[in-house]
């Protein structure tokens, strides 16, 4: 995919880890200029050293409104324009809903929600005057199914899908495709709170999908010719079974 993105600018969230990390990569690989944004500065750092120039750093807290305020006016001036967010900065909340955090819940699903959200609200004038732009949410197979194992989790996924879907309807006249990939279970850091034992077996029996899978997925939808448009994308590994 050498070139495709060539010319493009590329802001993604959660951009230090996991699929972020793959997704600008493969963004990078492609030709973009790519604006990570995340709180890690530290890992953003190392990923500077790894990637030179073509990455920008943005370091920001998506929880702090006044910081989250800051991503598009800090992508202009950093990089002149934005063709590409990639709107994938999220949390889990697993296991059954009366042992879940109550602060943990209003954190998820500040973050899940009303950061992609307030992400896209304030990037839409730019590509709206623009003519053009493409908004990528990472969602999850969760929003497609009534996992009960992750009840916060999984109504923050439906509720995001809903967004997309109806801002797209919104925003197509304008030039802009808007969807979500919504994949099953990936190896990343959002399964850290799954035992080791039972991370090993998903591995083991091929039922986990890896970040670099996800990203492959990420590229199709934004190389794909500007009449179409990719909305919904459910990943699922091949020996997965709900």
């Amino acid at each position: 995919m050498a070139g495709e993105l060539a010319g493009k600018v590329a802001a993604v969230t959660g951009a230090a880890s996991g699929i972020g990390l793959a997704s600008a990569e493969a963004m990078l690989a492609a030709g973009a200029c790519v604006v990570m944004v995340d709180r890690d500065e530290a890992a953003l750092k190392l990923l500077r050293d790894k990637h030179g120039d073509a990455m920008i750093l943005l370091v920001i807290d998506l929880l702090d409104p006044k910081s989250c305020a800051t991503l598009l006016p800090a992508v202009l001036e950093k990089a002149g324009q934005l063709d590409i967010l990639h709107a994938n900065a999220g949390t889990y909340i697993g296991g059954d809903l009366v042992d879940a955090d109550t602060a943990a819940i209003d954190r998820m699903l500040n973050l899940n929600v009303n950061v992609v959200m307030k992400n896209v609200h304030d990037v839409l004038p730019h590509m709206i005057a623009r003519g053009t732009g493409d908004i990528i949410v990472t969602s999850s197979l969760a929003a497609h199914f009534p996992t009960p194992w992750e009840p916060v989790y999984a109504s923050s996924k439906w509720a995001i899908n809903c967004f997309v879907q109806t801002v797209r309807r919104q925003v197509f006249k304008h030039g802009i495709r808007v969807g979500s990939i919504s994949p099953g279970p990936v190896a990343s850091a959002l399964l850290a709170d799954w035992p080791p034992e039972k991370l090993k077996e998903a591995r083991d029996a091929g039922s986990l999908l890896e970040t670099s899978e996800v990203a492959d997925v990420v590229m199709f939808m934004l190389t794909r010719p500007r009449g179409v448009t990719i909305r919904d994308v459910v990943m699922l590994p091949t020996n997965f079974d709900l």
